[in-house]
């Protein structure tokens, strides 16, 4: 039996988030969390150019680990993570994408750019009630940062072209199971005609 999914009403106002595309999830060649994702890469720029000369609020997430205790068990269960260390470059946002000063960052320890952030406060000061996810991973931080914003009352969009994940059949799976159950899932050209 199928569910009775519906398109969500467009929001007044969108906030782009930009999760995780940092050196740390860009870079094989330095972390052995990232892939290689230039076509991910190119998408959230087509994005940003788009959110930026339309003056719409633009923030990015980034994981750096200070302490030990931070995450401990999430750590446990993905050691890698460990690489994120604050300060070792890797939770730089890719210098691709050209962050800007005025542009949010949140750093966060776990999955979801609303655990432990000051996400929903920044989204509430930007005057949003909806959001663009974008980035990496499709699977995990994507996925958690998209819920986040649903477990908010933000209408969301998910950009299909513009997140990438080390597992593609997870990628598509979770990318239908958020469109059936929780946000939209856009192209970028169906998200750029949308919300411009």
């Amino acid at each position: 039996m199928s569910l009775d999914s519906r398109t969500l009403a467009k929001a007044q106002r969108y906030a782009l988030i930009v999760v995780d595309m940092s050196l740390g999830f860009t870079d094989p060649a330095r972390s052995p969390l990232a892939a290689e994702c230039d076509v991910v890469i190119e998408a959230n720029r087509k994005l940003l150019n788009r959110f930026r000369a339309a003056g719409l609020p633009v923030l990015f997430t980034t994981v750096a680990y200070s302490s030990p205790e931070q995450a401990r068990i999430f750590r446990e269960k993905l050691p890698e993570l460990d690489v994120l260390q604050a300060g070792s470059g890797l939770e730089v946002i890719d210098p691709r994408l050209g962050r800007r000063d005025n542009e949010v960052l949140i750093t966060k320890q776990w999955p979801s750019g609303f655990f432990r952030t000051d996400l929903h406060q920044q989204l509430k000061n930007a005057g949003v009630d909806g959001a663009i996810v974008t980035g990496l991973t499709t699977s995990g931080c994507v996925r958690a940062t998209a819920l986040g914003c649903l477990q908010h009352e933000y209408r969301t969009i998910v950009v299909e072209d513009a997140c990438g994940d080390r597992d593609r059949d997870a990628h598509d799976a979770n990318l239908k199971d958020l469109n059936t159950k929780y946000v939209d899932v856009l192209s970028l050209t169906e998200t750029i005609d949308y919300v411009f």
